[in-house]
């Protein structure tokens, strides 16, 4: 046990963190395992990108033929 927190210890960063998961319940590791996921995409800060130029223009036209066909 103590060589097992020793690499926990001392392999886990910031940027490469380690999570020890309890196994013992199915539906709790799951729950555990997804939290983590959600936790670091949120960290993220993710955004759409913006559509510039030749794009935007395209874009706007396919948006006002969708707009046509209601």
């Amino acid at each position: 046990m103590v060589a097992y927190e020793d690499m926990i210890a001392n392999t886990s960063t910031n940027k490469a963190p380690w999570y020890v998961v309890p196994a013992d319940n199915k539906w709790f590791t799951r729950m555990v395992v997804v939290a983590a996921i959600v936790e670091a995409l949120e960290d993220l800060d993710l955004s759409f990108p913006r559509p510039r130029g030749k794009a935007r223009n395209e874009l706007a036209k396919a948006r006002k033929m969708l707009a046509q066909e209601k």
